[in-house]
Protein backbone atom coordinates (compact mmCIF):
# COMPACT_ATOMS: atom_id res chain seq x y z
CA UNK A 1 0.00 0.00 0.00
CA UNK A 2 1.40 3.25 -1.01
CA UNK A 3 1.98 6.11 2.14
CA UNK A 4 -0.02 9.02 2.22
CA UNK A 5 2.23 11.30 0.96
CA UNK A 6 2.77 9.09 -2.62
CA UNK A 7 -0.96 9.27 -2.78
CA UNK A 8 -0.45 12.90 -2.03
CA UNK A 9 2.06 13.97 -5.15
CA UNK A 10 -0.01 11.61 -7.27
CA UNK A 11 -3.16 13.49 -6.25
CA UNK A 12 -1.33 16.97 -7.34
CA UNK A 13 -0.42 15.81 -10.64
CA UNK A 14 -3.79 14.92 -11.12
CA UNK A 15 -5.50 17.82 -9.62
CA UNK A 16 -3.32 19.31 -11.83
CA UNK A 17 -4.76 17.59 -15.04
CA UNK A 18 -8.19 18.79 -14.28
CA UNK A 19 -6.61 22.50 -13.84
CA UNK A 20 -5.94 22.25 -17.48
CA UNK A 21 -8.91 20.55 -18.39
CA UNK A 22 -10.94 24.16 -17.31
CA UNK A 23 -8.16 26.37 -18.65
CA UNK A 24 -8.56 24.57 -22.01
CA UNK A 25 -12.04 25.28 -21.59
CA UNK A 26 -11.90 29.16 -21.64
CA UNK A 27 -10.60 29.01 -25.11
CA UNK A 28 -9.08 32.24 -26.31
CA UNK A 29 -10.27 34.14 -23.28
CA UNK A 30 -6.73 32.46 -21.46
CA UNK A 31 -4.00 34.66 -22.38
CA UNK A 32 -1.79 35.02 -20.21
CA UNK A 33 1.59 37.32 -20.61
CA UNK A 34 3.82 34.45 -18.72
CA UNK A 35 5.17 31.91 -20.78
CA UNK A 36 5.08 29.33 -17.93
CA UNK A 37 1.53 30.31 -17.81
CA UNK A 38 0.42 28.85 -21.42
CA UNK A 39 -1.36 25.85 -21.94
CA UNK A 40 1.39 24.02 -23.95
CA UNK A 41 3.19 24.96 -21.22
CA UNK A 42 1.05 23.47 -18.70
CA UNK A 43 0.69 20.08 -20.83
CA UNK A 44 4.32 19.96 -20.52
CA UNK A 45 4.29 21.03 -16.69
CA UNK A 46 2.04 17.81 -16.14
CA UNK A 47 3.54 15.24 -18.72
CA UNK A 48 6.92 16.17 -16.88
CA UNK A 49 5.33 15.94 -13.34
CA UNK A 50 3.68 12.50 -14.52
CA UNK A 51 7.21 11.25 -15.34
CA UNK A 52 8.76 12.48 -12.12
CA UNK A 53 5.97 10.50 -10.17
CA UNK A 54 6.53 7.48 -12.39
CA UNK A 55 9.99 7.30 -12.09
CA UNK A 56 9.76 7.20 -8.41
CA UNK A 57 7.59 4.04 -8.27
CA UNK A 58 10.03 2.49 -10.80
CA UNK A 59 13.21 3.40 -8.49
CA UNK A 60 11.20 2.10 -5.40
CA UNK A 61 9.88 -1.31 -7.26
CA UNK A 62 13.51 -1.83 -7.65
CA UNK A 63 14.78 -1.30 -4.84
CA UNK A 64 12.21 -3.50 -2.31
CA UNK A 65 13.11 -6.20 -5.28
CA UNK A 66 16.54 -6.14 -4.09
CA UNK A 67 16.10 -5.81 -0.54
CA UNK A 68 13.92 -9.09 -0.88
CA UNK A 69 16.99 -10.57 -2.93
CA UNK A 70 19.06 -9.76 0.02
CA UNK A 71 17.27 -11.43 2.45
CA UNK A 72 17.21 -14.48 0.43
CA UNK A 73 21.03 -14.41 0.53
CA UNK A 74 21.43 -13.77 3.87
CA UNK A 75 18.81 -16.33 4.80
CA UNK A 76 20.93 -19.27 5.29
CA UNK A 77 23.64 -17.21 7.13
CA UNK A 78 22.75 -18.17 10.38
CA UNK A 79 22.33 -22.22 9.89
CA UNK A 80 24.96 -22.68 7.79
CA UNK A 81 27.73 -20.90 10.41
CA UNK A 82 26.17 -23.58 12.82
CA UNK A 83 27.39 -26.41 10.27
CA UNK A 84 30.82 -25.02 9.64
CA UNK A 85 31.55 -25.15 13.30
CA UNK A 86 30.42 -28.53 13.66
CA UNK A 87 32.60 -29.42 10.30
CA UNK A 88 35.65 -27.92 11.97
CA UNK A 89 34.66 -29.72 15.45
CA UNK A 90 35.48 -33.15 13.12
CA UNK A 91 39.07 -31.95 12.16
CA UNK A 92 42.66 -31.66 13.44
CA UNK A 93 42.03 -28.26 14.73
CA UNK A 94 43.19 -27.10 17.66
CA UNK A 95 40.99 -25.54 20.89
CA UNK A 96 42.32 -22.18 20.14
CA UNK A 97 41.16 -22.41 16.04
CA UNK A 98 38.09 -24.05 17.33
CA UNK A 99 37.16 -20.40 19.88
CA UNK A 100 38.27 -18.60 17.06
CA UNK A 101 35.59 -19.91 14.82
CA UNK A 102 32.62 -20.18 17.64
CA UNK A 103 33.63 -15.87 18.42
CA UNK A 104 32.33 -15.07 14.80
CA UNK A 105 29.78 -17.72 15.24
CA UNK A 106 28.35 -16.56 18.42
CA UNK A 107 28.14 -12.84 16.39
CA UNK A 108 26.48 -14.37 13.60
CA UNK A 109 23.44 -16.08 16.04
CA UNK A 110 23.16 -12.41 17.61
CA UNK A 111 22.86 -10.53 14.50
CA UNK A 112 20.28 -12.09 12.47
CA UNK A 113 19.24 -10.92 9.06
CA UNK A 114 15.36 -11.63 9.85
CA UNK A 115 15.50 -8.62 12.81
CA UNK A 116 16.83 -6.17 10.77
CA UNK A 117 13.99 -6.35 8.10
CA UNK A 118 11.33 -8.68 6.70
CA UNK A 119 10.06 -9.31 3.38
CA UNK A 120 8.82 -6.14 1.49
CA UNK A 121 5.74 -5.39 -1.19
CA UNK A 122 7.57 -4.08 -4.08
CA UNK A 123 5.17 -1.51 -4.19
CA UNK A 124 5.48 -0.63 -0.54
CA UNK A 125 7.36 3.14 -0.09
CA UNK A 126 11.51 2.73 0.42
CA UNK A 127 12.20 3.95 3.94
CA UNK A 128 14.27 7.07 4.54
CA UNK A 129 16.83 5.73 5.55
CA UNK A 130 18.63 2.46 5.19
CA UNK A 131 21.94 3.69 7.33
CA UNK A 132 21.27 1.17 10.22
CA UNK A 133 20.03 -1.99 8.20
CA UNK A 134 22.93 -1.07 5.72
CA UNK A 135 25.45 -1.24 8.60
CA UNK A 136 23.62 -4.43 10.42
CA UNK A 137 24.14 -6.64 7.12
CA UNK A 138 27.84 -4.89 6.99
CA UNK A 139 28.66 -6.59 10.50
CA UNK A 140 27.12 -9.72 9.39
CA UNK A 141 29.47 -9.76 6.55
CA UNK A 142 32.46 -9.17 8.44
CA UNK A 143 32.23 -11.78 10.71
CA UNK A 144 31.23 -14.23 7.87
CA UNK A 145 34.59 -13.12 6.43
CA UNK A 146 35.88 -13.95 9.77
CA UNK A 147 34.76 -17.21 10.01
CA UNK A 148 35.79 -18.49 6.24
CA UNK A 149 39.15 -16.83 7.36
CA UNK A 150 39.76 -19.33 10.37
CA UNK A 151 38.44 -22.30 8.47
CA UNK A 152 40.57 -21.63 5.79
CA UNK A 153 43.97 -21.18 8.11
CA UNK A 154 42.89 -24.74 9.30
CA UNK A 155 45.06 -26.90 6.84
CA UNK A 156 42.91 -30.11 8.46
CA UNK A 157 39.35 -28.53 7.37
CA UNK A 158 38.57 -30.29 3.74
CA UNK A 159 35.25 -31.00 3.56
CA UNK A 160 33.76 -33.08 0.73
CA UNK A 161 30.63 -31.56 1.25
CA UNK A 162 30.84 -28.96 -1.44
CA UNK A 163 28.50 -26.12 0.53
CA UNK A 164 30.95 -26.11 3.55
CA UNK A 165 34.22 -25.41 1.45
CA UNK A 166 36.15 -22.75 1.66
CA UNK A 167 35.72 -21.86 -1.84
CA UNK A 168 31.88 -21.76 -2.17
CA UNK A 169 32.18 -20.11 1.31
CA UNK A 170 34.04 -17.59 -0.56
CA UNK A 171 32.03 -17.25 -3.54
CA UNK A 172 28.81 -16.66 -1.54
CA UNK A 173 30.42 -14.00 0.74
CA UNK A 174 31.16 -12.11 -2.48
CA UNK A 175 27.22 -12.98 -3.28
CA UNK A 176 26.75 -11.75 0.14
CA UNK A 177 29.07 -8.71 -0.33
CA UNK A 178 27.56 -7.71 -3.79
CA UNK A 179 23.53 -7.92 -2.33
CA UNK A 180 24.48 -5.46 0.15
CA UNK A 181 26.27 -2.79 -2.27
CA UNK A 182 23.51 -3.53 -4.85
CA UNK A 183 21.00 -2.23 -2.25
CA UNK A 184 22.78 0.94 -1.39
CA UNK A 185 22.95 1.70 -5.05
CA UNK A 186 19.38 1.03 -5.72
CA UNK A 187 18.00 3.40 -2.22
CA UNK A 188 20.53 5.92 -4.08
CA UNK A 189 18.27 5.88 -7.15
CA UNK A 190 15.11 5.99 -5.32
CA UNK A 191 16.77 9.52 -3.16
CA UNK A 192 17.66 10.65 -6.59
CA UNK A 193 14.26 10.21 -8.06
CA UNK A 194 12.47 11.42 -4.93
CA UNK A 195 14.45 14.81 -5.33
CA UNK A 196 13.88 15.23 -9.21
CA UNK A 197 10.15 15.02 -8.70
CA UNK A 198 10.17 17.29 -5.70
CA UNK A 199 11.87 19.84 -7.88
CA UNK A 200 9.24 19.56 -10.55
CA UNK A 201 6.45 19.27 -7.68
CA UNK A 202 7.01 21.79 -5.18
CA UNK A 203 10.57 23.52 -5.69
CA UNK A 204 11.52 24.71 -8.91
CA UNK A 205 9.87 28.45 -9.33
CA UNK A 206 7.64 26.82 -11.94
CA UNK A 207 7.46 24.16 -9.60
CA UNK A 208 3.64 22.09 -10.31
CA UNK A 209 2.51 23.43 -7.01
CA UNK A 210 3.52 27.47 -8.00
CA UNK A 211 2.44 27.19 -11.20
CA UNK A 212 -1.07 26.02 -10.01
CA UNK A 213 -1.08 28.93 -8.11
CA UNK A 214 -0.69 31.13 -10.33
CA UNK A 215 -3.35 30.10 -12.94
CA UNK A 216 -5.51 30.50 -10.41
CA UNK A 217 -4.45 33.78 -9.76
CA UNK A 218 -4.23 35.06 -13.51
CA UNK A 219 -7.97 33.04 -13.87
CA UNK A 220 -9.43 35.66 -10.99
CA UNK A 221 -7.78 38.92 -12.44
CA UNK A 222 -9.51 37.93 -15.63
CA UNK A 223 -12.74 36.50 -14.55
CA UNK A 224 -13.16 37.83 -10.91
CA UNK A 225 -13.34 36.45 -7.63
CA UNK A 226 -17.23 35.45 -7.65
CA UNK A 227 -17.21 34.31 -11.46
CA UNK A 228 -18.29 30.59 -12.38
CA UNK A 229 -14.69 30.66 -14.34
CA UNK A 230 -12.68 30.77 -11.14
CA UNK A 231 -15.42 28.78 -8.66
CA UNK A 232 -14.63 26.06 -10.88
CA UNK A 233 -10.82 26.29 -10.18
CA UNK A 234 -10.41 27.45 -6.74
CA UNK A 235 -11.71 23.89 -5.47
CA UNK A 236 -8.94 22.32 -7.04
CA UNK A 237 -6.44 21.63 -3.87
CA UNK A 238 -2.60 21.15 -3.97
CA UNK A 239 -1.10 20.20 -0.88
CA UNK A 240 2.84 20.85 0.12
CA UNK A 241 5.46 18.46 0.45
CA UNK A 242 5.35 16.28 3.34
CA UNK A 243 8.59 14.09 2.28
Amino acid sequence: MASTSEVGHAKNVANFQDLIAFVNGYGPTYNPTKNSLLLPQLETLYTNSETSLNNVLTKNTDFNNIINQRLDAFANLRSLSTRLISALETTNATDEIIKDAKSFNRKLQGKRASKIEQPTDPNQPAPKTISSSQQSYDQLIQHFEGLISVLQSEPSYAPNETDLQVATLQTQLQDLKDKNKQVSNAYAQVSKARLERNKVLYEAETSLVNTAAEVKKYVKSVYGATSPEFGQITIIKFTKKKD
